[in-house]
């Protein structure tokens, strides 16, 4: 009985020091957010408006692509130089038919096993040197403000290689809706604004993206990833010391899923994927920071270490309540006090126009579901990254009461 003590002891120990660094990482940088981001010259090039090749890889997406295909073709910028290209994946014949006809470039694809990484690299694979200076990613859900390009070529008039623009919601019409609106914002917070307040780099979202052609094709070349490629790519590239802008004003509108089995099969595949990429460039980041002081890339490999969002807070309650419950005060003030700190980090996070009766009953009636789905679906998310699990879009619409907040034209 002692000896499982003190290895329950030991092990509550381990607990704490990971959960102690994993909330002052996430209330760091989530203070940080609150500040605003300065705009860089990293190094002097000329200024011009670039050629943009749009891709949108698109498997299964017949709802929603041809709206979004048709979006993207109003941008406010040069219509001459910019290309919108349709990566088809399995889209039926009528699809490809309306996509043509209205002047949209589609590459057909067929793979045995689908992934984003081969679709891109299949799009770029015989793209002749130069045509494009400027290679933009989105998914086939996504829809651009139409000033979102002009954003998009300032940064990279400042030098930027790699540049992230603004992922927002396009739907609040569900519980589960607004958990993953709130949760990208989160993100955007700590992640992109926060680091970008000290220089380091923003994040890469798999969406909304934008990097130097070349460069982009050189890198993606050795990319197989089937799930989370943009981890890879943006783990690469910090390798390579290249610095991620982040552009706040550049916002592009992204489906939000709307049910809770949907929710916890996409985070699964996040964090196996995430977990996977901690395992393959841990040591790796840190022969870096000692060799070149490449901080970005050590950063963005202890991000990996950091626990899923909606299961950190709820095991520390979990903790806290068993404490309570069998008086052991020590264990119920410093978890206690880590639950609370966790939570000020995430709501000063959260944008203030989501301070409202309707996150208040999402986060009532939605998290405790969340967190019970993730708990179980752990012993599942080591299949995860060896899988392709296609998230199902629908929303061709963004909601009007986003868009009246940002100003959204098309």
């Amino acid at each position: 009985m002692e000896y499982l003590e003190k290895v329950l002891s030991t092990a509550l120990f381990v607990f704490f020091i990971y959960a102690w660094f994993s909330v002052s990482y996430i209330f760091f940088y989530s203070f940080l957010g609150l500040f605003k981001t300065k705009k860089r010259t990293i190094r002097k090039v000329k200024n011009k408006l670039r050629k943009f090749v749009v891709y949108i890889p698109a498997y299964k997406e017949d709802a929603v692509i041809v709206d979004v295909a048709n979006t993207a073709m109003k941008q406010n910028y040069n219509k001459k130089l910019f290309d919108v290209v349709v990566i088809a994946d399995s889209l039926k014949t009528e699809t490809l038919n309306k996509l043509r006809k209205n002047n949209i470039e589609v590459i057909e694809v067929s793979f045995e096993k689908s992934t984003k990484s081969k679709a891109l690299n299949f799009a770029m694979k015989n793209v002749e040197p130069l045509k494009y200076d400027v290679a933009l990613i989105l998914d086939a859900d996504n829809v651009m403000k139409d000033d979102f390009l002009t954003n998009i070529n300032m940064a990279f008039n400042r030098g930027f290689q790699v540049v992230q623009g603004h992922r927002i919601a396009k739907n609040l019409d569900t519980n589960y809706a607004i958990l993953d609106a709130i949760s990208e914002e989160i993100n955007n917070n700590i992640y992109s604004v926060g680091h970008r307040v000290i220089g380091m780099s923003s994040r890469l979202i798999g969406s909304g993206m934008a990097f130097d052609f070349e460069l982009f094709r050189k890198t993606m070349k050795d990319i197989n990833a089937v799930g989370g490629f943009d981890k890879e790519l943006e783990l690469k590239l910090m390798k390579s010391k290249y610095v991620f802008e982040y552009v706040e004003n550049a916002y592009v509108y992204d489906e939000k899923v709307n049910n809770a089995t949907v929710m916890t099969n996409q985070r699964s595949r996040w964090i196996s994927a995430q977990f996977y990429y901690l395992r393959r460039y841990l040591l790796s980041s840190i022969y870096h920071l000692v060799k070149d002081f490449n901080l970005d890339f050590f950063n963005k490999a202890l991000q990996m270490a950091l626990p899923p969002r909606v299961l950190l807070p709820g095991v520390l309650f979990f903790i806290t309540i068993i404490a309570l419950i069998t008086s052991q005060s020590r264990e119920v003030y410093t978890f206690g006090t880590l639950f609370m700190v966790n939570i000020i980090a995430y709501v000063i996070a959260i944008p203030r126009k989501f301070y409202n009766k309707k996150t208040l009953d999402a986060v009532i009636y939605g998290i405790p579901n969340i967190f019970l789905k993730t708990l179980l679906s752990i012993g599942k998310m080591t299949k995860a990254n060896k899988t392709f699990i296609h998230t199902p879009h629908t929303n061709t619409k963004v909601d009007e009461s986003i868009t009246k907040k940002n100003k959204f034209k098309v």
